[in-house]
């Protein structure tokens, strides 16, 4: 496994847009007929990496609790398949299946979408206004594998700042987890 860290593109980015194939529902979806009025996550993971595992479960929570409130979550992996294939399209299938996810698990093929949104980790965060402005970007929280229980408090603390109309603090630290792997 090797350890990154999230790259922490510039705040008020507009987010690239892309259109990707959807493990879930088997179609091709873009990020302008997913996005959100209040706010958007979209989340680069992948099935494989023990960093994902750590936080999957919560993530899966956290996602339910603030789709309720109107904000879009979306889901992308972006891995070489060919070396690391139960990142491959019909494994995110099962794993959105057996999780429950209740967001789109897009694949980006060509990983085109994570050298725009220079995603660098697995899992690696980045969070959008109504205007696709980046408000937020970096880690799910504190925890790592076997050091703490997964809590979402960073992501959460931004969504329910933006919820609130409040400004997002700006001390965002990097997420750290698997490096994409590159083609």
């Amino acid at each position: 496994m090797a350890l990154a860290q999230s790259n922490m593109m510039e705040l008020g980015t507009k987010a690239p847009d892309f259109t990707l194939f959807d493990t879930v529902s088997k179609k091709q979806l873009s990020l302008s007929q997913l996005k959100s009025n209040t706010a958007t996550v979209v989340a680069f993971i992948c099935n494989h990496c023990p960093f994902v595992h750590h936080i999957n479960h919560k993530f899966v929570e956290v996602a339910n609790e603030y789709q309720a409130k109107g904000i879009q979550f979306i889901a992308i992996s972006s891995n070489d398949v060919e070396y690391f294939p139960e990142d491959g399209p019909e494994m995110m299938t099962h794993v959105a299946q057996s999780l429950n996810y209740s967001f789109p698990y897009l694949y980006d093929e060509t990983q085109t979408v994570a050298k725009a949104y220079q995603a660098e980790c697995t899992p690696d965060f980045f969070v959008f206004d109504d205007n696709l402005k980046l408000a937020y970007r970096g880690r799910f929280d504190e925890s790592r594998p076997n050091m703490g229980t997964a809590s979402g408090r960073d992501l959460t603390n931004a969504l329910d700042a933006m919820l609130n109309n409040k400004d997002i603090t700006k001390v965002q630290y990097p997420s750290i987890g698997c490096s994409i792997k590159w083609k």
